[in-house]
């Protein structure tokens, strides 16, 4: 679809949708560019202040993966008038206000519209120096793949749906999904990462793809490295399978070369909210990334594979 609508031409972009990036970026001036990102879903939980937690998290980690700092948001709701009380949206947006003050980023307005189906997130925009934009297309071979959070999102929450998730699994796939990644990005900038992104609806093998893709190499995934929560591969025995795993694996399975089981393979194409940043950089920066996340009260880092020269396939799971 995307390849419809004619192609951005304008010199002071520096990134549009030409990569599938996280955010555009505008050149500003010599020393500041502009990272603008949008994004918002329907509920993932139960409780709408924790919603509204999870999606203004989400909303930031589209800029945090450019390596950018965030400066302010813009509130975007639908809501179903007559069928939720006005208290419920009220919640979302002081979910929203909790992240974003948690952050450091004043939400300064937004737009709302009646809709048969509840939705949220934000707009988010912030600044980056035009030399140390972090997109996804920067990827070397030789480079180590490390990732910031486990995956299992999609699985959890639809088996929160499904009435089928206890209440600490509850409790941690929520503050999964509810931790910034402001940490990460500000540890991967430090590290002098090459490429990153963020790993959300389409899933780690969707976002993998797209960032190799991008970066014209070839991802090799030890999938026994690749973090999972408790709980998620059991749900997909069991049958627990959320739309876009399906959708995702349709669209992106011929991106992958798949040398594990397929049926083990499966969670990388689970839709993440708010997911962690997949981060390329040289391997003698790792202990640094790892330094740089401990200082700043975080320990969660994965190496999950290495960047290969570009080969046949964008993905390749072993």
């Amino acid at each position: 679809m995307l390849a419809k609508l004619p192609p951005v031409r304008d010199p002071r972009v520096l990134v549009s949708e030409g990569t599938v990036d996280d955010a555009g970026v505008y050149l500003l001036n010599d020393r500041t560019a502009l990272v603008f990102t949008v994004d918002f879903f329907t509920p993932v939980v139960d409780d709408p202040r924790d919603y509204g937690r999870i999606a203004a998290a989400n909303a930031l980690s589209d800029v945090y993966a450019m390596g950018a700092t965030p400066l302010m948001g813009l509130n975007v709701i639908c809501f179903p008038d007559g069928d939720l009380p006005s208290e419920v949206m009220a919640e979302i947006l002081l979910g929203g206000e909790d992240t974003m003050a948690e952050a450091g980023v004043p939400i300064v307005g937004g737009h709302s519209v009646s809709d048969r189906e509840l939705k949220y997130g934000l707009a988010v925009v912030g600044t980056v120096s035009p030399t140390g934009v972090v997109s996804n297309a920067g990827a070397r071979p030789g480079q180590s793949l490390a990732l910031t959070k486990p995956l299992g999102t999609g699985v959890l929450t639809t088996a929160l749906k499904n009435g089928r998730l206890g209440v600490e699994s509850l409790a941690e796939v929520t503050a999964v999904m509810r931790r910034l990644n402001r940490a990460a990005s500000e540890a991967m900038v430090d590290a002098r990462a090459s490429a990153a992104t963020d790993v959300t609806g389409f899933g780690f093998a969707g976002h993998a793809a797209s960032m190799a893709r991008a970066s014209r190499a070839t991802f090799e995934i030890d999938l026994a490295a690749v973090p999972v929560m408790r709980g998620v591969r059991e749900f997909l025995d069991e049958g627990v399978w959320p739309g876009g795993l399906e959708s995702n694996r349709s669209y992106y399975a011929a991106s992958v070369e798949c040398l594990a089981p397929e049926r083990d393979a499966d969670v990388l194409y689970d839709p993440q909210t708010s997911g962690g940043l997949l981060i390329a950089l040289s391997e003698d920066r790792v202990e640094k990334l790892r330094e740089g996340l401990a200082s700043r009260g975080e320990r969660d880092l994965w190496i999950v594979g290495r960047v290969a020269p570009e080969g046949r396939s964008p993905l390749v799971v072993r």
